[in-house]
């Protein structure tokens, strides 16, 4: 894939230009294509420049890791999931539309949040600073199961990352590549799993969606 200078007309710092830069390369050639010079060249900086602001590879990832969780925030925007009254429409919506936002403007972004996290499963360094930038994302979902009325709002938090996660592999690297789900699809899927949870509007789900199916029991 060929690469394109990040170099911003902006008013973006320098940190953030280099920053980007080892992100776009993560989504475009992997870890193994993260280098100090394929930074500096990919954002249109003097050689050296990159070393000057993080010397170390650790220090390279941490500010691509630092960089990542800005930029998912941007998208995801959890400091403005609903947690007050409203019902369940408010929450659905407002996770049907952050993630379908990140799944059709940013499927690059994503790429390169997996080349990290599975970096941090062999840099135990770097995986204790990966777990505490992904801790702005958990607290604002459990803030929200608590309002919603959940008898277990760390583990039904739990469980809304974990289909969130399914669906960005699934559509970004995985088989579903190509058919990313429509907001509609979103919220319909939001609600299921919401219902699933806490139950319907008049109260929790019943006996019968706790049987297990008969034949697998085992």
């Amino acid at each position: 894939m060929a690469t394109r200078s990040t170099r911003s007309t902006g008013s973006s710092s320098r940190a953030e230009l280099i920053a980007d830069a080892a992100l776009t390369l993560l989504a475009e050639r992997g870890m193994r294509g993260l280098t100090h010079r394929a930074v500096d060249e990919l954002a249109g900086l003097p050689q050296g420049s990159t070393s000057n602001h993080a010397r170390t590879r650790q220090a390279l990832l941490e500010a691509a890791i630092r960089r990542q969780a800005e930029r998912e925030a941007r998208v995801l925007t959890p400091d403005e999931m609903p947690v007050g009254a409203g019902g369940r429409g408010a929450p659905v919506d407002a996770l049907a539309l952050a993630l379908h936002r990140y799944l059709t403007g940013h499927p690059e972004l994503l790429v390169a949040r997996y080349e990290l996290a599975l970096e941090a499963t062999r840099r135990p360094e770097l995986r204790a600073y990966y777990d505490a930038t992904g801790q702005r994302f958990r607290e604002p979902l459990v803030a929200m199961m608590t309002a919603a009325g959940s008898p277990d709002p760390a583990r039904h938090a739990l469980s809304l990352v974990a289909w969130c996660e399914g669906l960005m592999f699934s559509c970004a690297a995985g088989s579903y590549h190509d058919s990313v789900p429509s907001l509609d699809a979103l919220r319909l899927g939001f609600t299921e799993l919401l219902r699933g949870m806490l139950g319907t509007a008049d109260g929790p789900p019943s006996a019968q969606d706790d049987e297990t199916p008969a034949g697998l029991d085992n």
